[in-house]
C-alpha cells in the first residue's frame, strides 16, 4: 500500500518458508501454475536497498508447511478467522470499506472473499491469524481480484492495535491491472518501498503461487517458486499477524484505479497458506 495512505491508519485496528529446491518440474509440489509467463520485470517503486535476485534457487512450498488448506475440513482449526463488524475508512483512510465476515465463503477447497456493495456501505473480507509469526517462507497460493478500485493481498502486519511498533510485508493486487503484483513494506512505520513487478500473466484469471522469504537482513519474493525480487535495507524486526483482504479503495484513483461498481461483486481466491519458520 502507498506509505502516504498507511500513514493515516496506524492508531486503527488496521488490516492492513526454508524451502526446498527442485531441479524438476515434476516435483513441483506447490501450486503449479495454470498460464505461464514471459520474460518479465519489474518497473515502479524505490530502487534503494534493493539487490539482483539472478543465482538465488527456486523455491516451492512444501505440503508440510502449508497452515491453513480450505479443502481440509478442519480448516477452521488453523488459529484464523474472519474480521466482522468494523471499518477502517474513517477520516482520510484509504479503505472504503466494513468487514464481514458474510463476505467470505469457502466452497470446493476455495476461500473467496470479495467487494460488495448494499445501500450506500461497501463490505470486504479479512482472513487473519491470532499467532504471531517471525522469520521464514511465507507463501499463498491466490487468484487475484479483477476491479478497478479493488486491492487483494496476501501480507504479514502488526502494529498499534497489537501493542508493537508497525511492520508490514506486502504482496498485493491492484484491480486495474492484475498483469502486475507490487512488493512493499514497512519498519516501524516508515514506507516507501513499494515495487511494481510484471507478472507476463493475468493474476486474476487462475491460481498462482505467490511468497517472501523474511530475514533478518532481507526480504526476497517469490512468483511461481521464482525470486523476482529483493530488498535489503530497514528490514522489518516485529513478529506480525499473517493477513489477506479483499478491499475497495477511495481518493486513490491513480493508485489502484476508479471504483468499477458495474464489476461488483469483485472476488479475490484463495487456496491454501503456507509458512515455514528459520530452522
Amino acid at each position: 500500500m502507498k506509505a502516504s495512505s498507511r500513514n493515516k491508519l496506524m492508531n486503527c485496528s488496521i488490516t492492513a518458508l526454508c524451502c526446498a529446491v527442485f531441479s524438476a518440474c515434476a516435483l513441483f509440489v506447490g501450486c503449479a501454475p495454470e498460464e505461464q509467463g514471459g520474460d518479465n520485470g519489474g518497473t515502479g517503486g524505490s530502487q534503494n536497498g534493493n539487490v539482483s535476485v539472478e543465482g538465488i534457487p527456486d523455491r516451492y512450498t512444501l505440503p508440510q508447511d502449508k497452515i491453513v488448506v480450505f479443502s481440509d475440513d478442519n480448516y477452521a482449526q488453523g488459529g484464523f478467522d474472519w474480521a466482522h463488524g468494523y471499518s477502517n475508512s474513517g477520516g482520510d483512510s484509504v479503505f472504503n470499506c466494513t468487514w464481514s465476515r458474510d463476505n467470505a465463503t469457502v466452497q470446493d477447497g476455495v476461500m473467496s472473499m470479495s467487494v460488495t456493495k448494499k445501500g450506500d456501505t461497501y463490505y470486504g473480507g479479512e482472513y487473519r491469524s491470532s499467532a504471531f509469526y517471525s522469520y521464514g517462507y511465507y507463501s499463498v497460493c491466490m487468484q487475484a481480484a479483477k476491479c478497478s478500485g479493488v486491492v487483494s493481498s496476501f501480507f504479514t502486519y502488526t502494529g498499534p492495535s497489537d501493542n508493537n511498533p508497525w511492520d508490514e510485508i506486502d504482496i498485493e493486487f491492484l484491480g486495474n491491472d492484475t498483469t502486475k503484483v507490487q512488493f512493499n513494506y514497512y519498519t516501524s512505520g516508515k514506507g516507501g518501498h513499494e515495487f511494481l513487478y510484471n507478472l507476463g500473466f493475468d493474476a486474476s484469471q487462475s491460481f498462482h503461487e505467490y511468497g517472501f522469504d523474511w530475514q533478518p537482513d532481507s526480504i526476497t519474493w517469490y512468483v511461481d517458486g521464482k525470486a523476482v525480487y529483493r530488498a535489503t535495507a530497514e528490514i522489518p524486526v516485529t513478529a506480525t499477524k499473517i493477513m489477506m483482504n479483499v478491499w475497495n479503495t477511495k481518493g486513490h484513483d491513480e493508485w489502484a484505479g476508479a471504483l468499477d461498481e458495474s464489476s461488483l461483486p469483485a472476488t479475490g481466491k484463495y487456496k491454501w497458506i503456507a509458512f515455514r519458520g528459520n530452522a
